[in-house]
Order: structure tokens, then C-alpha cells, then sequence
């Protein structure tokens, strides 16, 4: 009981604002891939084993997938990379052309991207006290990275603004994440957005598990506000969703996956291929190219840490050129899409611009 009255009280008190400051003080700086030439040091490691080698096979993969001008290649995020330093690094793979739909988890997009759209920051975590202690100062933890929760509260608010506009009617994620976009192009604060980027670029972006994250504040207190006044409200519909997105699949047919992490982004795509089938395309391709990065252990038959190969047995990818990379995204992703983008594969890749394809 003491314990749970101490942090009640806790809870209850004012911020203390010099404490909050100092931890606070230090910004993540997102990496510049086109600051550095990686090709020497992934044709390095391309030699050497272990999960070197992996990469090295990873990347000759993902610049096979730019290679091919047939194939639309589909960029698949979960985990925090986003707010550990690889924003600006998703933001120029669409702005170079290098990825054509996006599927995220909606903490990557909403509390990440769109966060820092509106102008906020994520920070290094210098020191780490003890959680109640950062709690007591709206301060919320990525492992060593920092959030202001009362930033985060501006996101959630916004999202609300966002949904307030709308005409009361099923959205896909898709849709709305559209509106997101437009809404930066006009009152953004930040140039090097993926939301922002992906609206004027025509690159859609699906989060089938959108309202976990602060979307999910705003959008469920649009609703109850609504229904307080009696006026009809915007809903998300999750099968327009799966939908959109087949048809995509559909209608791409050479398909490429560069996946960082997994859980239901990278299922939600490649379940692609088995409902373009139920809807009677059965000369739908699997999904010719992949690449996964992840940390999970695959002995737990978790979604995350299925492989490639086993997802072969669902009929969803070639195994002849798939690769998996066992290692944290934010420390090979840099690797990976410097090299890309130098070797400049993407330079003759044609403009798909997916989300035209809808009406608006």
C-alpha cells in the first residue's frame, strides 16, 4: 500500500523542469546514407561469415530488387529504429524512388515520423533512473531513447484535429495515413518526413494495427466525442486494409520485401499472395525477393522470427532469393541502404506512385 500511495503521490506532483531539461538535453541525430559510401565495407563483409556475409547477401538482394524494373518493392518496419536513428534514412528511400508501399506498425509511423513532423524530437537517454522517476516527469523510455509523453499528447491531439476534418465515413489506414501526410505538407516543421514524403510521392502506407500507437488516443477520443453530440464519426475499417493492399499485389506482380523486424506488418504483407489466390487470381506470383532483419529467436514459432523459408510452406515467398539477417536494424540498416543508394540502381527504376491507384 505504501508503495502505491508513493507513486500516486509521485505522479501527482509538478514536473520538475530543470530535472526533466537535463535529461532531455541530448537529441537523437537520424543518419544520412547518402553522408557515407558503404559499398566497400558490405563487399567487405560479403567475404567474411557469420552474419557479414548475411548482409553482404542482403544487400545484393535488395539492389537486385532496384534492379528489376518489374518489381515493386515493399518496405516493412516494426521495432523503434525509426526512433533510434534511422528516420531520415526510411524518408530517403522514398524520396529516391527506392521503395513503392510501405507497411509499418502504427508506433513507427504516428509516434515516431509523424511525431517528429510536427516538430518534436526524440532524445538519448544519458543516464537512467529509475522508471517512476521518469514517469513523475512525462518522460516516456525506448530502451535508451527518451520521449516528452507531453509532445506525445500534441501527436495524439493532432491525429484527433485530423479526424475532426474528416467527412464521417470507413477509412483505411492507408486513407487516413494519406491525410497525415497532407496535413505536414501544410503545417509540417520537418522537410525529411516518411509521412510527408510518402503523400506528395504517391508511396502508400498500411498500419493494419494502427491504433496501437497515439493515433489510438486521438482517434478513439474523435468517437466518443462525436457520440457524445450525437454526430456521426470517421471509423477505420481493417478490411479495406487487406483489400487495398492485395490488390496492390495483384496488380504489381513481381513484388521485392525489405522487412525490419516482423509481427503483423511483415505477416500482413506476405498474406498478400494467399488472398489474391482466395480471390480466384491463382497465377498471383509469391513474393520473388525478400530480406528480413530481425532479433528474434526462431525457436519460439513466433511470427517475428519465422523465417523466410518457412514462410515458403504458406506459399508467400521464393526461397531461391530470400535472405535473413539476425541483428538489430539500426546497426545494419545504415550499411544496407548506403549501399543501395550509391550504387544508384534506383536512378532507372520507374515512378509506380500505388496510392493513385485509389480514389482520394
Amino acid at each position: 500500500m505504501t508503495d502505491t500511495l508513493t507513486k500516486t503521490a509521485a505522479a501527482n506532483a509538478p514536473i520538475n523542469d530543470t530535472r526533466k531539461a537535463e535529461l532531455l538535453s541530448k537529441t537523437v541525430k537520424h543518419i544520412d546514407i547518402k553522408s557515407f559510401d558503404a559499398r566497400p565495407i558490405v563487399d567487405a563483409m560479403a567475404d567474411m561469415s557469420f552474419t557479414s556475409r548475411d548482409l553482404g547477401r542482403a544487400t545484393k538482394i535488395y539492389n537486385q530488387m532496384l534492379a528489376d524494373k518489374d518489381c515493386t518493392v515493399c518496405l516493412v518496419i516494426a521495432g523503434s529504429t525509426s526512433a533510434g536513428g534511422c528516420m531520415d534514412l526510411y524518408a530517403d528511400l522514398v524520396r529516391n524512388n527506392m521503395v513503392d508501399v510501405i507497411v509499418a506498425t502504427g508506433a513507427s509511423i504516428v509516434d515516431m515520423d509523424f511525431f517528429e513532423g510536427l516538430g518534436h524530437k526524440h532524445y538519448q537517454a544519458l543516464e537512467i533512473p529509475d522508471d517512476d522517476t521518469l514517469r513523475s516527469l512525462y518522460i516516456d523510455r525506448i530502451y535508451d531513447t527518451y520521449i516528452d509523453e507531453e509532445q506525445l499528447q500534441d501527436c495524439d491531439f493532432t491525429i484527433n484535429k485530423i479526424a475532426e476534418s474528416l467527412e464521417p465515413k470507413p477509412y483505411s489506414s492507408r486513407a487516413f495515413i494519406r491525410e497525415m501526410g497532407k496535413y505536414l505538407a501544410e503545417h509540417g516543421k520537418k522537410e525529411n518526413s516518411l509521412v510527408k514524403l510518402a503523400y506528395e510521392h504517391d508511396v502508400p502506407i498500411f498500419c493494419p494495427a494502427f491504433v496501437d500507437s497515439s493515433a489510438g488516443f486521438g482517434l478513439v477520443k474523435h468517437q466518443v466525442d462525436a457520440a457524445k453530440e450525437g454526430r456521426p464519426y470517421m471509423v477505420l475499417d481493417a478490411i479495406a486494409d487487406f483489400r487495398e493492399l492485395t490488390q496492390i499485389k495483384i496488380e504489381a506482380g513481381v513484388t521485392g520485401l525489405l522487412m525490419i523486424g516482423g509481427g503483423v506488418p511483415k505477416n500482413f504483407i506476405q498474406d498478400t499472395v494467399v488472398c489474391a489466390e482466395i480471390l480466384g487470381h491463382h497465377d498471383v506470383e509469391v513474393h520473388k525477393y525478400a530480406v528480413q532483419i530481425t532479433v528474434a529467436d526462431v525457436r519460439d514459432g513466433a511470427c517475428s522470427s519465422s523465417t523466410l523459408q518457412e514462410a515458403a510452406s504458406w506459399g508467400k515467398v521464393n526461397t531461391a532469393i530470400e535472405q535473413m539477417v539476425f541483428a538489430e536494424a539500426g546497426s545494419v540498416m545504415p550499411l544496407l541502404a548506403s549501399d543501395a543508394y550509391h550504387r544508384g540502381l534506383w536512378k532507372d527504376r520507374p515512378v509506380r506512385k500505388w496510392a493513385s491507384i485509389f480514389p482520394a
